[in-house]
């Protein structure tokens, strides 16, 4: 809706512009008509082309916005604004004062100059000066703390709206709390809220009035590259040229011949030519495609931005800041065709210095007074220095005077008054939906960019990239979506529409430790390949790659140094019955696993790479080569069946083993440790088959499960986030609910003393005075008989634990000679139980003792006390 929006406009514009231009040629032809010596005829075929002119003028309706059009009434009420909002302080009609007339002076002295951008009206019709506009605040987000993170938020927040004159800046400038509750403004909007946040993080941020390109006034991106297409820039390392050594074998001598080579060579650089060529003119006629049309307005529209100049927050090199699209210039880039002037919540500034050729050759030294005329004299810019040789001249003969120039600076001297918009506030559900209705759609050349708030899409997709051959953006060649909070850890899908490849990219935390994932078809035994992240998985598989006909396999860090796994396959032997890929696997063909060094072994029994042929039924090996040598030993074995077709058994034989060593001088192997190296060997075959055929188990399980998390896309909640995490809020219901019950509880516990007997006493009967002394002294004895009785309990637990444990002490004095150290070890842990459990009994006895009497008084006090004795209890007594 904003690009079709965005276009209306721009055509209204266009037609504006273009009415403009006729009715400024008729005017044109009527004063060089009125002079001239003409017929009457020719008169009044001017005269009626003119009225004709007139009336297609007339017929044209031109869609002009409203100025108030940002604000909406129904939103905002106006009428609940701070008095900031609707009022202005003394000290803000003087300030405004100083600047009228300060305008009146510039507008004398520059008469050719445009009229100052000083004092717009607010949202109340009310004039404030552009510095008190200005509310500098540091955010309590991390990401809005450097100044991208800033001019991205900002410009995902906002919707542009264009100026309703590009030709002047808007008669309004409204505060940044109502920009950002309405979520849409003009550049003048953008920059100042993007600036109040700059100049609270900590940056030497201002505010631009001037002028800009026809795409950087309307926000146009489609002549720009996309940024997420740009790829990093790899360091190429270079090759280290090896030294040459004393001793080498010089090389063959080079017998081709010369003219050849030339012929050759002349031929491939004309076919060069020709190439470069073709694509300098293919690079032409695009650009020719993407050259814009001529702007009839070039250097005349009004835009605003930031400048950030070099010093604060460790900034190099002073930089603009676009922030409708939050892109950041040099001070001498094209689209900054010329500056007006310039603000920050302290002073104003006007550029004296030339355009002419744009902002390449501006001074941003706002000290300099002949450059950079400032509004008010308290300016924390230092201004321009003498030179050493004039300041001591002149040093003596002027310290009288420089002091009363201080003086009546001072007494000149004006601050800036202090903001008048209130705090600028962005909640934590605004900061994480960002865009307007929690989706944005921006396009670039060749590019499209769609971003969503998170949560707002099911399956977690935040941001799609989709890359076009065209600039008509037709073709479509790649897709990449970025995803959040997704359970399967899910991150970034590269879809690559002309090969059909798919890529997929995990977080950590994958159940299959998965960490890209590249095919063609989710279908099985299909073009794959497989990474996974390390030291995460128990087998130490970094890498899977799959065909049709082969699986290869690395690993690191495993215990066998195991590093490499190829397996190739045979056609599968079809069956009658339709059976699936794990009931009926692949047959293997060939199996070749690669190790690493193990230090521990020596090199001639360090095996490097084996190989089971196993339809040939032969086992190759190949160990590690020695340090210094350049060929390795090398076996052979023919892997046959243990017994023949008789069932006698079958003799380890010489022929079985072709074997090649490097030293066959010191140690020759026998047939006996031939023999053992072939069992290991085949015992090795069997666990590598079994293992790879794990491994296609295992493909088919992340297949599997890749396809059931698409068809779920379960999004996660953090346990923080009350609003959406359905867990944690039925968890914290019960919570509440568990606590009023408790609270139930306690208020029941506090019963009624007086209940049960009252409950002796006939329903609606009015107590008597017999009556309520009896209750008390029933009430009062009943206490005290639960008293005692309770402390007969407890002296009766006591003594029983006593004479336990005196029976125990007795039984071990009987049996202490036949007891066992366990036996003795049992008695010493009863006796101290026992012992524990009387101390506690005789605290528990004591305290009862202490807390018995004075439970009785506080009972006795509260029936004196209670309303229903009250009055009987008093006149007995």
């Amino acid at each position: 809706m904003e690009v079709l929006r965005e276009k209306v406009e721009e055509e209204e514009e266009a037609e504006r512009e273009e009415a403009a231009e006729r009715a400024e040629r008729a005017e044109k032809t009527e004063k060089m008509m009125k002079p001239a010596e003409v017929s009457k005829e020719e008169t009044v075929l001017t005269q009626d082309e003119l009225r004709d002119l007139e009336k297609k003028l007339a017929a044209i309706e031109i869609a002009i916005p409203a100025e108030h059009s940002i604000i909406n009434k129904s939103l905002i009420d106006v009428t609940k604004l701070p008095p900031s909002y609707t009022t202005n302080s003394i000290k803000e009609e003087h300030l405004l004062q100083v600047a009228d007339n300060f305008s009146l002076q510039y507008s004398h002295l520059c008469p050719d100059r445009v009229p100052l951008f000083l004092h717009p009206l607010n949202e109340c019709d009310v004039p404030k000066f552009v510095s008190t506009t200005l509310r500098p605040t540091l955010m309590p987000y991390p990401e809005l703390y450097n100044w991208d993170g800033c001019a991205q938020f900002v410009s995902d927040f906002l919707s542009m709206v264009p100026l309703p004159d590009p030709l002047k800046p808007p008669t309004h400038l409204y505060s940044s709390t109502t920009v950002l509750k309405s979520q849409k403004g003009n550049c003048f909007d953008f920059s100042t809220l993007l600036c109040s946040m700059l100049i609270g993080s900590g940056y030497d941020a201002y505010c631009v009035n001037g002028y800009g390109s026809l795409d950087l006034c309307l926000m146009d991106l489609t002549r720009e590259v996309c940024p997420l297409t740009l790829k990093a820039k790899e360091a190429v390392k270079k090759k280290e040229k090896s030294v040459p050594k004393k001793y080498a074998v010089k090389p063959p001598r080079d017998l081709t011949s010369r003219f050849e080579q030339e012929q050759e060579y002349k031929r491939l650089q004309e076919i060069r030519e020709l190439e470069m060529r073709r694509l300098r003119e293919e690079e032409e006629r695009l650009l020719e495609q993407e050259k814009a049309n001529p702007d009839p307005l070039h250097g005349l529209r009004v835009h605003s931005w930031v400048l950030v100049l070099a010093g604060k927050r460790e900034v190099p090199e002073s930089f603009f800041i676009d922030p409708l699209t939050a892109r950041s210039y040099s001070t001498m880039d094209d689209h900054f065709l010329g500056i007006e002037s310039l603000w920050n919540h302290k002073n104003y500034w006007i550029n004296m210095q030339d355009c002419w050729n744009c902002c390449k050759d501006l001074i941003f030294d706002l000290g300099d007074p002949v450059r950079w005329e400032y509004l008010l004299l308290g300016t924390d810019k230092p201004h321009l220095s003498l030179t050493d040789d004039e300041d001591d001249d002149g040093l003596d003969d002027d310290d009288d005077d420089m002091e009363e120039l201080g003086k009546e600076e001072e007494d000149k001297s004006f601050d800036m008054p202090p903001s008048w918009v209130a705090a600028i506030e962005i909640t934590p559900e605004e900061f994480e939906t960002r865009c307007p209705n929690g989706k944005k759609v921006i396009q670039y050349k060749k590019a499209q960019v769609e971003k969503w708030a998170p949560y707002l899409n099911n399956n977690g997709l935040a941001c799609r990239l989709t890359t076009y051959e065209d600039l008509q953006c037709t073709k479509v060649l790649e897709v990449k979506e970025w995803y959040q909070n997704r359970e399967d850890t899910l991150e970034l899908k590269h879809m690559n529409k002309v090969t059909g490849l798919h890529i997929d990219y995990f977080k950590p935390g994958h159940p299959q430790a998965l960490c890209v994932h590249s095919y063609k078809s989710m279908l099985p035994e299909m073009d794959r390949v497989m990474e996974f992240y390390e030291n995460i998985r128990v087998d130490g598989l970094i890498k899977r790659e799959e065909t049709p006909m082969t699986m290869t396999e690395y690993y690191q860090g495993r215990s066998d140094f195991l590093s490499y796994r190829h397996i190739n396959f045979g056609p599968r032997i079809k069956k009658l019955t339709q059976n699936s890929a794990e009931s009926n696997p692949r047959p293997m063909v060939k199996i070749t696993e690669r190790f690493f060094r193990n230090p521990a072994k020596h090199a001639d029994e360090d095996v490097a790479e084996r190989v089971f042929l196993i339809q040939e039924e032969r086992m190759q090996l190949r160990y590690h080569c020695r340090d210094d040598y350049i060929t390795a030993s090398k076996r052979e074995f023919l892997r046959r069946t243990e017994v023949d077709s008789k069932g006698n058994k079958i003799i380890m034989t010489p022929d079985m083993c072709i074997s090649f060593e490097v030293e066959p001088m010191e140690h020759t192997k026998k047939l006996l440790y031939q023999y053992e190296t072939m069992i290991h060997l085949k015992n090795d075959e069997k666990m590598s088959r079994h293992q790879a055929w794990e491994s296609e188990l295992e493909v088919l399980e992340i297949l599997k499960l890749r396809e059931e998390e698409e068809e779920a896309h379960t999004l996660t909640i953090s346990i923080y986030d009350t609003k959406r995490n359905e867990k944690s809020k039925e968890y914290r219901e019960a919570m509440e609910r568990v606590l009023h019950e408790e609270h139930l509880r306690q208020v029941e516990v506090q019963l009624d003393y007086l209940a049960p007997f009252l409950a002796q006493l006939p329903p609606g009967e009015k107590l008597t005075r017999w009556q309520a002394v009896r209750l008390k002294d029933e009430c009062l004895s009943d206490f005290k008989q639960r008293l005692i009785d309770k402390a007969n309990l407890i002296q009766a637990r006591f003594e029983k634990e006593t004479q336990e444990l005196q029976k125990k002490q007795q039984w071990y004095q009987e049996n202490q000679v036949t007891l066992t150290p366990e036996d003795e070890d049992l008695y010493l842990s009863y006796c101290s139980q026992a012992m524990f459990r009387i101390r506690i009994l005789e605290q528990r006895l004591n305290r009862h003792k202490e807390l018995a009497p004075l439970k009785y008084l506080a009972l006795e006090e509260k029936l004196y006390k209670d309303p229903r004795l009250v009055d009987f209890v008093k006149v007995f007594v």
